[in-house]
């Protein structure tokens, strides 16, 4: 195939997306058309194509072309497709490439909050969550455990960052998400009047005086919920918690206080969502 380019060159300007740029230079903020991602591993690549992703380049360890790449490579069509050896491909990126495979896309324009709530009945939303591991495993609970939508803050880390894509394998393209608040302003808190006026009630997850169990009766009965997790050190705004419906806690036991906010939103998800 014509396509299959042999790495030779490190400092080829077509493998910077792989070797040289910063999460920030792909997401490219002020020119989100120009916003690219990277996947990794054929799975993820795969659910990303299956979202009408738009693959623009892919880097690929030598023994996989024929193999575990293969129907990859027939699917992307006449783009470019980057080789070499293991040992090469660990000293261009920097790390092991353990999956084989890595695909470079064009990063999707994100629907409307309202055009994504439209028909979901349970929605996670995520206040200034900021670590990419705990975002991508959000979403990976999100997708397993009936949620429809997930909602991010844009102080959020991004769904779309390498490690976030990874820790969620790929289920960041199986849930609709999209950002909720004004990015240019910084606004740190959920907008909650937006998140009623779509019909939600809201349930913040924290530790507070009137909170109720998370099998609460009233709770269970609600139609459309809105679960909002807060972010890794701080937790939930007081603005948000105390525009909300419900503020809800997990029981704990062992004198544990709380749980990590991926953990909870685990345990949230299955006990809330839409079954």
């Amino acid at each position: 195939m014509s396509n299959i380019i042999e790495i030779t060159d490190f400092n080829a300007p077509e493998l910077d997306i792989y070797a040289r740029y910063t999460e920030v230079q792909l997401l490219s903020r002020h020119y989100p058309e120009k916003g690219l991602f990277i996947a990794e591993s054929p799975l993820v690549i795969e659910r990303a194509l299956n979202a009408g992703c738009v693959p623009i380049s892919c880097l690929v360890e030598k023994k996989h072309l024929a193999t575990q790449a293969r129907s990859i490579i027939e699917r992307v069509g006449d783009i470019p497709i980057y080789t070499a050896e293991f040992d090469i491909l660990t000293e261009l990126t920097g790390y092991p490439l353990t999956r084989g495979m890595l695909c470079a896309m064009r990063r999707p324009i994100l629907p409307s909050v309202e055009e994504i709530c439209k028909k979901a009945r349970r929605i996670a939303v995520l206040e200034n969550v900021m670590n990419p591991t705990n975002v991508g495993a959000i979403m990976r609970s999100a997708a397993a455990l009936n949620i429809d939508a997930v909602l991010l803050t844009p102080a959020c880390s991004n769904p779309l960052y390498r490690r976030a894509i990874r820790v969620s394998m790929g289920t960041v393209f199986q849930i609709p998400w999209t950002f909720i608040g004004d990015e240019a302003t910084d606004q740190p808190a959920v907008d909650m009047e937006l998140l009623k006026n779509l019909g939600f009630k809201t349930v913040s997850m924290a530790l507070e005086d009137d909170s109720v169990s998370i099998d609460n009766e009233a709770l269970m009965q609600e139609d459309r919920l809105a679960i909002i997790l807060g972010s890794e050190g701080y937790g939930l705004s007081q603005e948000t918690i105390k525009a909300s419906d419900y503020t809800v806690l997990i029981p704990m036991s062992h004198g544990v206080d709380s749980l990590n906010v991926a953990a909870a939103s685990a345990v949230a998800f299955w006990q809330l969502g839409n079954r």
